[in-house]
């Protein structure tokens, strides 16, 4: 299938500052250059869609409320400086959860999902975002994965998906993606 592709960000940490478990609009940073980042996603014409875990409401940490009025602020910053998000995909669930979900990345049932409601060719997609669950989708449904820095709580060890490219920031991983579809 050739289609219209899309970038999949993650939220906390590649998006905003990550606060484990944020439950509080108030404490919404957007990282330097994220907002803008996007909005170049958005001239480009690119879907822009957000997929992320928040295993706090699984673990009664905040409700699917709190998740709500924290993402009304994350897009209420996007706005301000132009950008928007075409789609948000939630995993409520606890990775403890028995048996385990098939929304919980890096499983795709929330990329199927959206890939659905959105018309999206995953193999003319980009998966964006700070650990490397984030860009594993890539490896089974297609498309550039691009890790943000290294995050520490995953394993050196690790290999990414095949293609994966690493950069410092939602800035980096734009400008990276929008040169290569530009010398497509």
């Amino acid at each position: 299938m050739t289609g219209r592709g899309a970038v999949f960000l993650d939220r906390d940490g590649t998006v905003i500052e990550d606060h484990h478990h944020l439950s509080d609009p108030a404490g919404v940073r957007l990282l330097p250059g994220a907002a803008e980042a996007v909005a170049e996603l958005n001239r480009a014409g690119l879907p822009v869609l957000l997929v992320t875990n928040q295993s706090g409401i699984g673990r009664g940490i905040f409700t699917e409320a709190d998740f709500a009025a924290v993402q009304a602020r994350v897009e209420e910053l996007l706005d301000r400086a132009g950008a928007h998000l075409d789609g948000v995909y939630l995993c409520p669930h606890s990775p403890e959860q028995q048996p385990p979900c098939d929304c919980r990345k890096p499983a795709t049932a929330l990329y199927r999902r959206a890939g659905a409601e959105h018309g999206i060719d995953f193999a003319a997609s980009a998966y964006i975002g700070d650990r490397l669950r984030d860009v594993l989708p890539a490896a089974e449904l297609g498309g550039t994965p691009i890790l943000l820095g290294a995050d520490p709580r995953d394993d050196p060890r690790a290999e990414g998906p095949p293609g994966m490219l690493r950069v410092g920031s939602l800035s980096e991983a734009v400008q990276a993606l929008l040169g290569h579809r530009a010398a497509d």
